[in-house]
């Protein structure tokens, strides 16, 4: 690796930091295990770089902060996949899931009562609650 890390090389670097944070198991498990990893192996380095070394690292908001927002927005959208991996992120970092699901009913409020649901659901599977 050069002395200099290319900009792009820094963000990732930051990345996937943020990344090891949120997801443990990223930063000492096997890389690129997840199929679309494989398949697409660049796209998941723009994600790390752009939206992980790029927006979560910026100072204006704490990690356990942004971790909530992506919570939020990810019920909102319906975006449950991501929304199940983002909430064992936010358990990683300390969030609560009392806090969680705080987050998850105010989703009905702003974003509909189905929407959060459903984002409620994922939370009980993730948080193993039958």
């Amino acid at each position: 690796m050069p002395e200099n890390p290319a900009p792009d090389d820094e963000l990732l670097s930051r990345g996937r930091a943020i990344q090891a944070q949120l997801w443990p198991q990223t930063a000492t498990g096997p890389t690129g295990q997840v199929p679309a990893a494989r398949l697409a192996p660049d796209f998941y380095r723009y994600v790390a770089a752009s939206a992980f070394g790029m927006l979560w690292d910026r100072p204006g908001l704490e990690l356990r902060d942004r971790s909530l927002v992506t919570v939020a927005q990810l019920a909102a959208l319906g975006r449950t996949d991501e929304l199940r991996a983002h909430l064992r992120g936010a358990v990683n970092l300390g969030i609560s899931e009392e806090e969680l699901v705080e987050v998850l009913m105010q989703t009905a409020v702003y974003a509909g009562v189905p929407a959060a649901n459903e984002a409620l659901k994922v939370a009980a599977d993730v948080f193993g609650v039958e």
